[in-house]
């Protein structure tokens, strides 16, 4: 109470934002393989999603022609969303990103389902994750990885030791 207040002047100053916060949802549309979890997860079907298959001819000769989703609609109704973030985190392969784009007010409420090429753009403001601590635990999976390619690789290297099986 004793000191003075500090009013920022928004929208001519703008706020320091905190990393990593929550603004809206953008869309890294290469990563999407259409699996639907993002819409099946989401707790007020707020995200839309559209696609077609196609047939991709055989990678080598003699191979089968493969068939593949292709994306056609991903929309997000940004009046319906509750910025939980289950959509994030159940995306199998980095599709969706936290963007800390907060100014997307529109006059109509209609306005406010953004199509692809809208989650496109703000996926360019998703700031780099952060620098690994490098005093910090190696993951589980890399030390697993890594332990199973010193045994395979001490079992090629010194045949004298017996593999283990049938005596």
């Amino acid at each position: 109470m004793t000191r003075k207040t500090v009013t920022e002047q928004y929208p001519d100053a703008q706020p320091e934002l905190p990393p990593r916060s929550r603004g809206v949802i953008g869309l890294f549309e290469e990563n999407c393989t259409v699996c639907m979890l993002c819409a099946r997860e989401c707790p007020d079907w707020c995200i839309y999603i559209d696609s077609h298959k196609e047939t991709v001819p055989p990678a080598a000769p003699g191979g089968r022609e493969r068939s593949r989703n292709v994306l056609d609609r991903f929309a997000i109704d940004f009046s319906l969303c509750m910025y939980c973030g289950i959509c994030i985190e159940v995306c199998p392969f980095d599709a969706l990103f936290w963007s800390p784009e907060f100014e997307y007010a529109e006059t109509d409420i209609h306005e406010l389902t953004h199509e692809r090429d809208k989650l496109r753009e703000w996926m360019w403001t998703v700031p780099a994750p952060p620098a690994l601590d490098p005093a910090a635990e190696e993951p589980k999976e890399i030390a697993a990885a890594r332990k199973a390619a010193e045994k395979l690789a001490a079992a090629q290297a010194g045949p004298d030791e017996p593999q283990g099986g049938a005596s």
